[in-house]
């Protein structure tokens, strides 16, 4: 006999399995910005965010652990009551003069971020347009505000202003949601041309720069590639670029100020190790003075789309999209049997159909390794 739950599970996993969508947790040590080991092999990884090679840096790693052997493993508490440690404060000036705001207040994740903040400044009665491809926590959030959400169609400027044209005036507060670097499509989102939209229909704009900072924008992010857009909350993490974890938001002063007494993610979490945030410290600091490193990652990206004729690379991620997941599955084991790690993508990450191999390219990589890509990848691309 067995419980209804795992009745219902089993049958889950079972459906998803012969749909070649079932996904495990698969062990992975990486050794360093660029080689990891799996399943007892040695592999070059082409599927990891950390853009600069920072998770492995001598003074990110130096930097954190002077902060644990300083200040202990974790917060203890969340930020309201004995877990807002002095270095957030340091983080989130350094965080606001780079993306040009007055404050900015540190999460725990990004998720803890975006799910947080969108319910806080809008809800029943309000209006949430999100770009369909905009990352999964912004949809959660926009769902757990109550507001009206309505999708509209990934970068179409025309559509958003449609969209908001004929719902504004029946809302009360109006909020744009949408990432600023897609993360599985490596395409950036028109902040200039959205911005001036929401500034007509007095709305909001929220953009998700986890893909962006460090990146793009000569390493500032998303907003500092289009300086004439007006972002009201600009949020971003520590998890990509940056090497670390945990995230961020920046805007105005009476904003944060807001959020840190009312969101609920910052009120009822335990606040981000102090480890994390000097690390996060070190992480600009590298960032500020290596513009070589900054942009490296795109460099990359770029060696592979001129060399396979595809559009020219916007960010560091660039998809290799291949249709069916089992494509997808096919395509990854055989880059892994030439050493290369590159993982399938599949529903519900992305839309059915465009399963995908998503190529995320590091400043420590090097062209040759960028080439043994190329030609692994070739083959694939007429499927």
């Amino acid at each position: 006999m067995t419980d209804t739950l795992t009745a219902y599970a089993q049958a889950k996993i079972d459906q998803l399995a012969a749909s070649s969508l079932l996904r495990t947790l698969q062990p992975t040590w990486r050794t360093d910005g660029v080689f990891v080991e799996r399943g007892g092999r040695r592999l070059i990884s082409f599927s990891c965010n950390d853009y600069l090679g920072l998770s492995h840096h001598p003074e990110v790693k130096a930097a954190a652990v002077r902060a644990i052997a300083t200040y202990g493993t974790g917060a203890g508490a969340s930020r309201l009551i004995t877990g807002d440690h002095p270095l957030f404060a340091e983080l989130e000036a350094r965080l606001a003069a780079l993306k040009g705001t007055e404050a900015a207040c540190v999460f725990g994740s990004g998720y803890l971020a975006n799910s947080g903040i969108i319910p806080t400044f809008v809800g029943p009665g309000d209006l949430i347009l999100v770009d369909e491809l905009a990352h999964a926590c912004i949809w959660s959030g926009a769902k757990l505000s109550g507001a009206e959400v309505i999708g509209f169609r990934h970068n179409d400027v025309a559509d958003l202003a449609a969209e908001l044209a004929a719902r504004r005036e029946a809302a009360g507060k109006a909020l744009i949601a949408t990432d600023g670097v897609f993360s599985m499509d490596g395409d950036v989102a028109p902040l200039d041309e959205i911005s001036r939209v929401a500034r007509a229909h007095d709305a909001w704009l929220l953009v998700d720069d986890a893909h962006g900072l460090g990146v793009v924008g000569d390493g500032g992010g998303t907003a500092k590639l289009f300086p004439q857009a007006r972002v009201d909350l600009q949020m971003g993490t520590f998890s990509k670029a940056i090497g670390g974890y945990g995230a961020y938001v920046c805007a105005t002063r009476p904003v944060i100020d807001f959020i840190k007494t009312r969101t609920r993610t910052v009120v009822y979490s335990t606040g981000l190790p102090p480890a994390n945030a000097a690390a996060a410290l070190a992480a600009l600091d590298v960032i500020a003075r290596e513009p070589q490193r900054v942009a490296a990652p795109i460099a990359r990206a770029r060696r592979l789309t001129t060399a396979l004729n595809l559009p020219p690379a916007e960010s560091a991620v660039v998809p290799i999209v291949l249709g069916e997941a089992e494509t997808a599955l096919s395509a990854a084991r055989d880059l892994q049997a030439k050493g290369l790690l590159a993982v399938a993508i599949r529903p519900p990450t992305v839309p059915a159909g465009t399963a995908r191999l998503r190529l995320a390219f590091s400043a420590e990589h090097t062209e040759a390794q960028v080439d043994q890509l190329i030609e692994a990848v070739r083959p694939w691309l007429p499927r």
